[in-house]
């Protein structure tokens, strides 16, 4: 048995069904309220969730403030161009590494939080999210799964001017702004999950389908960047790894979003994040068009 772990309004809380458990009160003191506290105990999460079932439920999950799974990770990691039909559809070459860039944990955002757009060209790119629970350093793609405490939905939300006003293009900033990168609802362990290594990705603008996939279609799935970043760096519990979007961004289909637009992504076993687009403040580069976006957004 598996868990499914939550931040309802800032704390940590076992789901089961329809309800949440408050995981200090149920782990009798012995784990924190910080959802931080509960990633890095990930491994005691299945024992207490199995004891459950005589314990009252804190609340219902609908009437829950659902926060990030992960609030402040030390290290947010988003791959590029993982999905043949995404790199295709850019015209890049299939990478034979990872392409690996940061998304500055300050992005991170809730499930049903607000996107801030701060320029005529903001991106959705719906994703599969992986979030560590134990120090790896050197792991092996065999033994990879065992560093994941679970799997939930992303949206790596990228502003193609921060992201391609340089040459080479610097994805780190476009990628970082404040609210670019919500995850949730909830995050499911490895265990909980009958199709871990494919599960249908689906992205809606509006109600209209932009993106759909199957997560097993990535290039470099879970395991295998789990093994990549730990022999660079040594990951830590609550550690985000963005793993790619499929064919479908909004750029190569003259569809950027728009003040007031919708996303909903939602993956088949994890659930449906739903954020609405809010247009903020530009940015000191946002009337900044990059010459390869200029022939896709000539009818804009």
């Amino acid at each position: 048995m598996g868990f499914r772990l939550a931040n309802v309004d800032g704390r940590a809380a076992l789901v089961v069904g329809d309800d949440y458990y408050d995981l200090e009160n149920a782990s009798g003191g012995r784990i924190g309220s910080d959802p931080m506290d509960a990633l890095a105990s990930s491994d005691q999460l299945s024992d207490i969730a199995a004891g459950l079932s005589d314990q009252a439920a804190t609340g219902k999950l609908a009437d829950a403030k659902l926060g990030p799974p992960s609030p402040r990770p030390a290290n947010s990691f988003g791959i590029g161009l993982n999905y043949r039909n995404h790199a295709e559809e850019g015209g890049m070459p299939i990478p034979e590494v990872p392409l690996v860039f940061a998304k500055f944990p300050s992005c991170i955002t809730g499930p049903k939080d607000d996107v801030e757009l701060r320029s005529d060209f903001v991106d959705y790119e719906g994703e599969l999210v992986a979030i560590i629970g134990k120090t790896a350093k050197d792991v092996s793609v065999e033994d990879a799964w065992g560093f994941v405490a679970g799997l939930c939905v992303g949206q790596d939300i990228s502003d193609r001017p921060a992201q391609f006003n340089s040459a080479p293009p610097q994805f780190n900033l476009g990628k970082s702004f404040d609210t670019y990168g919500p995850i949730g609802p909830i995050l499911t362990s490895p265990d909980e999950l009958e199709e871990r290594d494919s599960m249908e990705l689906t992205c809606e603008v509006n109600g209209e389908v932009r993106q759909k996939d199957s997560t097993g279609d990535l290039i470099f799935d879970v395991q295998t960047l789990v093994s990549y970043l730990s022999g660079i760096m040594t990951l830590h519990p609550g550690d985000v790894i963005f793993t790619g979007t499929p064919g479908g961004v909004g750029v190569f289909q003259n569809k950027l979003l728009k003040d007031g637009d919708v996303v909903t992504t939602t993956i088949d076993g994890l659930g449906t994040i739903t954020n609405k687009c809010v247009r903020a403040r530009d940015h000191a580069r946002a009337d900044f068009l990059p010459e390869q976006m200029k022939p896709l957004l000539a009818g804009k």
